[in-house]
């Protein structure tokens, strides 16, 4: 964990782009209430697969930057996008001011064929920096427990490694809640000659039939004991709110007195969890 205490802590919050109105609006309240109470280092807004969300995601980037006057870091997939497309949307971002990228694959919509001029986010990356130099800080995913299509542990750390060589100044983590994920992908990290930040993802406890079908689909382990933990408490809301508060605070606390450089939390849009387990870290 060398590479990664060295660094200073850093935070920041992420948010996916509502379909409506109301949902655009309760976007722009939580974002001015985390900002007031976190001042994140940035907030990140979600590229939906294929860019479904393309235009939502330029509304919400635009107004989060203006409402509140942080840092945005708009997510961009190169899946389902020709260099042109990609080109265009960087070139939008940049007359905004924005000065950090999610750089990511992405997944295509079902049912859809991809027209992509790229294949990894390791070729993003790369075009990124042809074409912008350093304007751009660049973020990329990390996996901890493995990026759920690698064929092995070992080729996904060569992957990510990829990623660092092509530009990337950062990184993400998938969520997790297993520390001794984080720790020794760090530590895998470390014997590769890896040595940007990686910041680990954390999501809130809130609703457990949510949360198990979305771990299950991108691949975040939920081990058995929490699951039997959070099955427990059937339909009580409040108390599985409750308990996941606790148990991520006390999580995301391990992570940071371990070395870890900040904690980025995925906000679902809400702010009440992620402030929750904010006023119980020691920062």
């Amino acid at each position: 964990m060398k590479t990664q205490q060295k660094l200073q802590k850093k935070f920041s919050c992420e948010f996916f782009p509502p379909k409506t109105e109301k949902g655009m609006e309760n976007l722009f309240n939580t974002a001015e209430i985390l900002k007031k109470e976190i001042n994140p280092e940035f907030f990140s807004v979600t590229f939906g697969a294929g860019g479904s969300t393309r235009e939502t995601t330029f509304n919400a980037v635009t107004n989060i930057k203006q409402s509140t006057g942080g840092d945005v870091a708009p997510h961009l997939s190169c899946i389902g996008s020709s260099k042109q497309q990609l080109k265009n949307i960087l070139d939008n971002y940049k007359q905004q001011g924005i000065t950090r990228i999610v750089a990511l694959r992405g997944d295509m919509p079902s049912g859809t064929v991809s027209q992509s001029d790229f294949k990894y986010a390791s070729e993003l990356i790369s075009f990124i920096r042809e074409n912008y130099n350093d304007l751009f800080h660049l973020e990329v995913a990390a996996y901890p427990e493995v990026h759920p299509q690698a064929e092995n542990a070992t080729k996904d750390l060569n992957n990510f490694a990829t990623k660092v060589k092509a530009g990337a100044d950062s990184a993400i983590t998938q969520y997790f809640y297993n520390v001794d994920s984080y720790y020794y992908f760090i530590d895998n990290c470390e014997k590769a000659g890896l040595d940007i930040p990686i910041v680990p993802g954390i999501m809130p406890i809130t609703n457990y039939s949510n949360l198990a079908r979305f771990s299950d689909m991108c691949g975040a382990e939920i081990p058995q004991w929490l699951r039997r933990k959070l099955e427990a408490y059937a339909d009580d809301v409040d108390s599985i709110k409750d308990f996941g508060a606790e148990f991520v605070s006390e999580m995301s606390q391990r992570l940071l007195d371990m070395g870890a450089p900040g904690l980025h939390f995925y906000s679902m849009n809400q702010s009440e969890a992620t402030l929750r387990i904010w006023n119980n870290i020691k920062a």
